[in-house]
């Protein structure tokens, strides 16, 4: 059974920062095969970053230079390293395992 579980959302003030974290199982863990999305309130889901098998990085235009996504293969988890958050980075923010099987997701709030 594949589960992923996000954490560390919170309420952030613009300019500060968050560690996301997604906790894999059930899964042949790869961070080649997982990528965070995000929607924000009447948008669509979109892709925030995704790392290819040759270790090669893509990120959302909109959060290039200030997000980094990171993972570890043996403790089966990804990481995403915000900074210089913006209000318009709030959403919900999900990650997956190949587009297939999501997390529950974590609300990342930014505002004053």
């Amino acid at each position: 059974q594949v589960q992923l579980v996000e954490s560390g959302g919170g309420l952030v003030q613009p300019g500060g920062s968050l560690r996301l974290s997604c906790a894999a199982s059930g899964i042949i863990f790869s961070i080649a095969n997982m990528a965070w999305f995000r929607q924000a309130p009447g948008k669509e889901r979109e892709l925030v970053a995704s790392i290819s098998l040759g270790g090669n990085t893509n990120y959302a235009d909109s959060v290039k230079g200030r997000f980094t996504i990171s993972g570890d293969n043996a403790k089966k988890m990804v990481y995403l390293q915000m900074n210089s958050l913006k209000p318009e980075d709030t959403a919900v923010y999900y990650c997956t395992y190949r587009r297939d099987y999501w997390g529950r997701g974590t609300q990342v709030t930014v505002s004053s």
